[in-house]
């Protein structure tokens, strides 16, 4: 009998030490609360309020800019001395300007061809030509590929250099840097960039360098990205929908207002002066490109981009790729604003007005707050206001900004607008990454300087024929399938998707607001990225 009742009053003992414990935690939670976890919670609300204001009021701006630009600017051609470079009969080629091309690249087997045949295609006359191929490659085989490829090219009279370095030093900027150097480069006046996925139509250096031989004051002239395979998976078509933005209304409008952009890093062409006078390529950041083009602006130097100038290239189709090219574009310019803001206000040879643009606008907004807010408000304090219910955040600020930022977002790709609404979700989990990166780059952490090459997969019919390899190919082993499976799983995306799921939960049962439709939704999608499923979706057209 008494072993009977200790096997009664047992659960009933342990039932009471559960409830005695969750009612302790419940009691510090509520001690807690009020004087410290609600006023935290606020300040973080205004925060954010303040940041979500400063992203629509400069969205706001490029809209309205935008429209002017499309209604009332001159095209460039006439907002600028141009006219087209013809053969002289007498003087033959001589008044065409010696062009550089430099191509430069790190074990690029899949795509090498493509862009050294681009360069060696270019319209331009074969003796005003110089085309570098600048190799980093690490792979032995790789190389000897490359440099076949340059004597195959140089064997029907192209003037075409396979050069290459014994060390990596300063990455892509040390590359370039190293390239000026050689001593046939100073009968060059100017030089057109290339990354090893880009291949630019024959008459790119017709159409661009008029511009700069008839305005001295123009030291870069940048052409738009078109990507040969957005319509490849998911990820392809967000990463279109967001760079399309980016060139058709950030671009567009810096040229038209302020004459200033940020290089893009290929599909440009520079006025070799311009570089040597701002200090030439520097390696002290991972945006090398962009650290040259501020340093060119405050010298006084104009850029113009060229939206119906297009140049076709490759977008990173892994998540994990496209991971590290984030890293890379947000951890770079938060550093480089870290070590130029001082230089940008000291300094004399620019108006007042472009300073304010180039720090507030350029850097702070776009760089750094446009980054912040999307996570921080969204995906953290958003979601902890549900379980702290006496921090309220008024609809203005968690649905009617966002849905109109959004919306301006949409004019870059208008045949991706039924996508929008999934492109929001995916921009707030890469938003967890970008933060990350922004913050490592202010406080030059310990990954600041981690370059890390975009893989390259070269074109479809090159991807067909390796998805029919591996079809035929002997299956692998379940173990070596549990190894790849765990490799692609992102913990921090999962451990979010979590945290988000739960809150959802509570708001479901507790909440007023009906967040819990947004949470499951972006839970969804830090799952799905999580997992590493988001480069697998097919979009519709």
């Amino acid at each position: 009998m008494a072993d009977i009742s200790q096997k009664i009053l047992l659960p009933e003992t342990f039932q009471g030490v559960r409830d005695e414990v969750a009612g302790q935690i419940g009691m510090m939670w509520e001690l807690i609360k009020a004087p410290l976890i609600v006023p935290l919670l606020t300040l973080g609300v205004y925060i954010c309020l303040a940041m979500s204001l400063m992203l629509f009021i400069e969205r706001l701006y490029m809209g309205v800019v935008i429209i002017l630009v499309k209604l009332f600017w001159k095209k460039p051609e006439k907002r600028y001395d141009y006219e087209l470079l013809q053969e002289d009969l007498e003087m033959g080629s001589s008044n065409f300007p010696v062009v550089l091309i430099q191509i430069p690249m790190f074990n690029e087997k899949e795509v090498y061809k493509i862009s050294i045949g681009a360069a060696c295609g270019l319209s331009w006359p074969s003796d005003r030509l110089v085309i570098q191929v600048l190799d980093d490659s690490t792979d032995p085989t790789i190389k000897q590929m490359v440099e076949v490829e340059c004597q195959r090219w140089a064997s029907k009279g192209i003037n075409i250099v396979y050069q290459i370095r014994e060390t990596r030093g300063g990455y892509k900027a040390g590359a370039l840097k190293e390239g000026l150097k050689r001593s046939y480069v100073k009968h060059c006046e100017y030089v057109a960039i290339f990354d090893a996925d880009f291949r630019p139509e024959p008459d790119f250096l017709r159409r661009a360098i008029p511009f700069l031989v008839h305005n001295p004051k123009i030291a870069l002239v940048q052409a738009r990205w078109r990507f040969v395979n957005s319509d490849e998976c998911l990820l392809t078509r967000m990463q279109e929908m967001s760079l399309d933005y980016h060139f058709k209304v950030e671009q567009e409008v810096g040229s038209a207002t302020h004459a200033f952009f940020g290089f893009n890093g290929t599909a440009g062409v520079w006025r070799i002066a311009a570089i040597n006078e701002a200090g030439g390529w520097k390696d002290r950041t991972t945006v090398e490109d962009m650290d040259l083009a501020v340093r060119a602006s405050l010298r006084g130097w104009k850029f113009l981009y060229l939206g119906d100038l297009q140049v076709k290239s490759e977008l990173p189709s892994t998540f994990n790729a496209f991971r590290f090219q984030q890293h890379r574009w947000s951890c770079g310019p938060a550093n480089l604003f870290r070590k130029m803001v001082m230089e940008i206000v000291r300094n004399k040879k620019v108006t007042l007005w472009k300073k304010v643009y180039v720090i507030y606008s350029f850097f702070f907004v776009r760089k750094i707050i446009a980054h912040m807010v999307t996570f921080c408000f969204y995906c953290v304090v958003l979601p902890l206001t549900i379980l702290v219910p006496e921090v309220h955040v008024p609809i203005w600020g968690a649905v009617y900004i966002p849905s109109i930022i959004t919306i301006l977002n949409s004019v870059g790709t208008p045949r991706s607008v039924h996508l929008l609404f999934y492109w929001i979700l995916f921009e707030n989990v890469m938003s967890l990454h970008r933060t990350k990166a922004t913050l490592i780059g202010l406080l030059e952490a310990g990954r600041a300087n981690e370059w890390v090459v975009t893989e390259k997969l070269g074109d479809s019919a090159t991807k067909k024929d390796a998805t029919k390899n591996k079809t035929n190919a002997k299956a692998p082993s379940k173990r070596l399938g549990f190894f790849k499976f765990g490799d692609r799983m992102h913990t921090l995306e999962l451990g979010f998707g979590v945290f988000l799921f739960f809150c959802g939960c509570y708001d479901f049962v507790h909440g007023k607001n009906n967040y819990f439709v947004y949470l499951f939704l972006q839970t969804f999608t830090f799952l799905i990225t999580g997992f590493g499923y988001i480069g697998t979706i097919i979009p519709s057209s």
